[in-house]
């Protein structure tokens, strides 16, 4: 038995069909800054994608994200407890984070900026987020995968998570700016 493990690095204009996230190879991040000092790392574990993408046409691409607020997961319990609180998420008037493309344009050969609404709570902001298109494989079971990775920088208080807290010395325990950091691995549709 032969397994193919070839890969394709070619550009995102070399793409075609409809993909859907392979969460398990996947994940979603953030970054923020605590009490000025530190930065403190977390992620959404449970989140749903999926993507038309037409690469001789990127007009006619499109993304569509689901995240689960209460899949939030910054390794201490009582953070989260917070994160999910009216405080922030409000994760039980709020089960769902959403991303819903509206544009999506090649920069360059393997570079696209993928821009489209996204909600938190009830506040939607239109938001771009630039990916690299990291090549494409054929996986030892058959599947076409393509890979993407991403980041951009959002302001929490767009979204309307403004709580905080003064520090003695000067500052806030929380920052405003989050870096979301995004890798994408998605299967293609047979």
């Amino acid at each position: 038995m032969s397994i193919d493990i070839s890969t394709h690095t070619g550009d995102f204009t070399s793409l075609n069909g409809d993909y859907d996230l392979d969460a398990a190879h996947s994940s979603l991040e953030f970054v923020a800054r605590h009490a000025m000092i530190t930065k403190v790392r977390g992620t959404f574990d449970d989140f749903t994608a999926t993507a038309h993408i037409d690469g001789a046409n990127p007009a006619e691409s499109s993304v569509d994200v689901e995240i689960k607020a209460d899949s939030i997961d910054t390794r201490s319990d009582d953070r989260d407890a917070h994160l999910k609180s009216a405080d922030f998420f409000d994760v039980e008037k709020y089960p769902t984070l959403k991303f819903v493309s509206t544009k999506v344009t090649v920069t360059a050969t393997n570079e696209i900026e993928i821009t489209g609404d996204f909600t938190i709570k009830d506040v939607t902001r239109s938001l771009s987020i630039p990916f690299e298109f990291t090549g494409s494989a054929t996986d030892p079971f058959g599947n076409e995968r393509v890979g993407f990775t991403g980041e951009v920088d959002i302001n929490r208080k767009d979204f309307g998570l403004t709580w905080n807290a003064a520090l003695e010395a000067g500052g806030v325990l929380v920052s405003d700016k989050i870096k979301l950091q995004l890798e994408i691995s998605a299967i293609k549709r047979a």
